[in-house]
This record gives structure tokens, sequence and C-alpha cells, in this order.
């Protein structure tokens, strides 16, 4: 088997972003919480992940999105740059279109009223369902969240428990603790 060569295989990612030929363009960037697998199509940011192994996360992609999913670094490069300024600390509000059109209505709703809680802010799963007018509904606002499929610009990590613990983070606590410390959130010791 021959092996296509680098320069040719650039073009090519290059040629199929530029003419639209792409349902999903991603890439892995490095980020003070580990690598992220960034994702976009073409109504905007669809999948932040924390995975280092991508296999099932663009299985996905293609299920939700078309078939037509191709790393190009290109394609998610303002993605990556207003990551960067997030984690420098010169970004507290994120510029970026998002794609939430496969995800089911209540899941939706969800996360378009957790984009609402501010930068250094938390909230809980209980204060979220209640502003979604759900008062009962904490458990079904936590699975919803569970599966954001952009975490860090739809921010999940700052949904605490009733206590104000750190709970619930599909990312990890720890990457959740970071985050909230990034953003100066006054937590409980």
């Amino acid at each position: 088997m021959t092996a296509v060569p680098h320069e040719l295989d650039r073009r090519f990612r290059e040629a199929a972003a530029d003419a639209g030929l792409l349902d999903v363009a991603y890439d892995v960037a490095d980020s003070p919480v580990g690598p992220l697998l960034l994702a976009t199509s073409q109504r905007g940011l669809c999948r932040i992940s924390f995975d280092p192994e991508p296999e099932r996360e663009l299985e996905a992609l293609a299920r939700a999105f078309g078939v037509r999913v191709l790393r190009s670094p290109r394609g998610i490069d303002h993605v990556r740059r207003e990551l960067d300024e997030y984690f420098a600390g010169r970004r507290r509000e994120f510029d970026l279109a998002v794609d939430l059109t496969p995800l089911p209505a209540f899941q939706r709703q969800v996360l378009e009223e957790l984009v609402l809680v501010p930068y250094g802010g938390v909230d809980t799963y209980g204060g979220l369902a209640r502003r979604l007018g759900r008062p009962r509904a904490a458990r079904a606002v936590g699975g919803a969240l569970n599966r954001n499929p952009i975490p860090i610009v739809v921010p999940c990590h700052r949904i605490v428990g009733s206590t104000g613990s750190l709970v619930g983070y599909a990312g990890g606590l720890e990457r959740k603790r970071t985050l909230l410390g990034l953003e100066g959130a006054m937590l409980p010791e």
C-alpha cells in the first residue's frame, strides 16, 4: 500500500473544505484540560470531545450530520482561536455559532438556557430546571447536560449539585474543577 504524500493530502482536505464538500470538519487541539476533538458542521460548532480516541465520535458525527467527515484544521481555526483566548483568560463569552439540530427538543432547551449562566457563575440542576419552568425535572436536566455535545462553549461545567458540590461532569470532575477555577468561580471547600 502506498501512502499519499503529506502535501497532496493537505491540499485535498483544503480543497474539499473550500468547495463546501464536508458535512463535518474536525481536528484535535491541545488545551489545559487535555486534547479536544473539535468539529464543525455547516451550521456551526457541533462537537467538543474530551475523548483522545475519536473513532466513536467520528461515527456519531457521521450519523448525525452526514458521512462526509474529514479532518480539516482550517475548518475549525476560529473555534481553536476562541478556545485559546478562553484558556488564556482573554475571553469570557464565545462568539461561535453552534449546531444543536440533531438533539431532542428538551435537551436543546436545557442547553439554550445553560448558556445564560455567566462566566464565573454557577447554578444548580434544580435551578436550571426551575428557570425552564420544570421545577421537578432536575434529574432530566442532569441527563441532558451529561450528553452535552459542546462542553466548555456550552458551559455545563457551571452547573453544580444542590449543595454546591462538584457532581456529574462527563469530562471528569478534575476538568470541571479546572474550568471553574479558570473562571474564578467561588465554590464551597
